[in-house]
Order: C-alpha cells, then sequence, then structure tokens
C-alpha cells in the first residue's frame, strides 16, 4: 500500500511516457508527490498527466535526454513550477542495439550510450546542482540500472556495458554526493511487463542457444519498490535493490 507523502515533495521522472517511468509516476502522484514527467513524446506524458488525475501536480515537459540544453531547461522549469527537487528518477533508457558485435553499428551503439550513460549523467548533473543550492539542501537520486549489468544476455553488448557504466555512475554519485546531503541510490530490474520486454514472453535467447519464455511481474512491483526508495529518511540509502520476476532465469543463469 503506498502511503501518502507528509508534505508535498517534487519528483523529476525520465522516460515518464510508458513503461517503468510511468508506472513509477503514478505511483508517486497517487501518494501526494509533485512530478515533472519527462520524455521525448509529449502526447504520450500528457495522457500519463491527465490519467493522474492531478491537476497541476503532474507537469508534462518535453525532454531529450541526451540534449544538454533540453536537460538545464527541465529543470528550471521544475525549479520555477514547484521551486525545489526531492527526487530524480534516472530512468529513460534505450535497448535498440541488439546481435554480434561484429555486425553492430557504430552509430547504434552511440545511441544507447548517449540514452543510457550520457543522459543520466546530464540529468544527475543538473539534480546536483540544484539539491546543492536550495534551501533545505540535499535530495534523492535513483538511477534505474539493470540485472544484465550481472548477468549479461547474449547480443546485448551495448546494453549491458552502458548498465554497468551506470553502476559506476551511482557509486561515484554516492560518495560525492554525502557532503552535500545527496543520497544516490540504484534499483535493477528484471523482466518488468512493459512494452520492452514484450518479447520475453514470446521466448528469449539463453546463453546455452535455446530459445525460452520467461516470467514477468507487474510495473506496480517496480513502481513500489522505488517509491519505497525515495520515501527513505534522509540518513538512511537504498544503495542497490534488485525486484524482478519470482521465475526468471537469472540465478542460475549460464
Amino acid at each position: 500500500m503506498i502511503q501518502s507523502a507528509p508534505s508535498p515533495r517534487t519528483a523529476i521522472v525520465t522516460g515518464a511516457g510508458s513503461g517503468i517511468g510511468r508506472a513509477v509516476a503514478l505511483a508517486l502522484l497517487q501518494a501526494g508527490w509533485l512530478v515533472v514527467l519527462a520524455g521525448r513524446r509529449p502526447d504520450a506524458l500528457q495522457q500519463v498527466a491527465a490519467e493522474s488525475l492531478a491537476g497541476e501536480r503532474a507537469q508534462a515537459v518535453s525532454t531529450d535526454v541526451t540534449n544538454e540544453s533540453g536537460v538545464a531547461q527541465l529543470f528550471a522549469h521544475t525549479i520555477d513550477q514547484f521551486g525545489r527537487l526531492d527526487l530524480l528518477f534516472n530512468n529513460a533508457g534505450s535497448n535498440q542495439a541488439r546481435g554480434p558485435i561484429e555486425d553492430l553499428d557504430y552509430q547504434a551503439w552511440r545511441q544507447v550510450v548517449d540514452v543510457n550513460l550520457n543522459g543520466m549523467f546530464l540529468c544527475a548533473r543538473e539534480a546536483v546542482r540544484v539539491m546543492k543550492s536550495q534551501n533545505p539542501r540535499g535530495g534523492r537520486i535513483i538511477n534505474n540500472g539493470s540485472i544484465s549489468a550481472h548477468a549479461p544476455r547474449p547480443d546485448t553488448i551495448a546494453y549491458t556495458a552502458t548498465k554497468h557504466a551506470v553502476t559506476g555512475l551511482t557509486k561515484s554519485l554516492a560518495l560525492d554526493g554525502r557532503k552535500h546531503d545527496i543520497a544516490c541510490g540504484q534499483i535493477d530490474i528484471g523482466n518488468a511487463a512493459s512494452d520492452m520486454t514484450a518479447r520475453m514472453a514470446a521466448g528469449i535467447p539463453q546463453a546455452n542457444g535455446h530459445i525460452v519464455s520467461e516470467d514477468r511481474m507487474g510495473l506496480e512491483s517496480v513502481a513500489s519498490a522505488v517509491h519505497w526508495m525515495a520515501s527513505l529518511p534522509a540518513d538512511a540509502n537504498a544503495l542497490f535493490l534488485t525486484v524482478m520476476a519470482t521465475k526468471m532465469p537469472f540465478v542460475g543463469r549460464g
């Protein structure tokens, strides 16, 4: 059961137009948060805002997280509308480049790196700038990692490499943010039922070459986990949290 926030707190959720981002944004809005929904598709963002029935507490801002000036404008809008930032859910990601490394186009590689790593860096940098300067200072950043960083799937080198890098980003932010009262944690998600994982139900390649249908879990489980991380008191941090479909082949994969 999602508990309401004790007082209005402000969050930015990237990739909020669908999937995990949408579910988390709706959960935060249900709990009374002020939420800026960021993503590349303004129509999808507006639909989420309307579905939330949160009125002005939900602000849709069309944003490409790989665009430096666009990211800066997103955070400036947030401060202009709500006055502060308590949470960044650094969620926007891409998994479009798949296949053997020898066939992987360099531009496809760069696109995944640009979204999954550079986009997370740009958003985290702006969040830290805001959280250091606001009064009271501090806040929380939650990065969307992946269990693929621990156990890669076949032919996903771009996605896997960037999610390894996100883990390093999380650790560095957690370390460097301490003196500024900024906590940083990471949620590693396995087989949440989104458009990105739809192929898993039909069958997805395993390390032994077999094609196996994998179980998925509801997005509400991920949303509840992120909300719990976001609601921890300032003196506590969930540095890494793994949430996965119970029967997916992760433990023992190989």
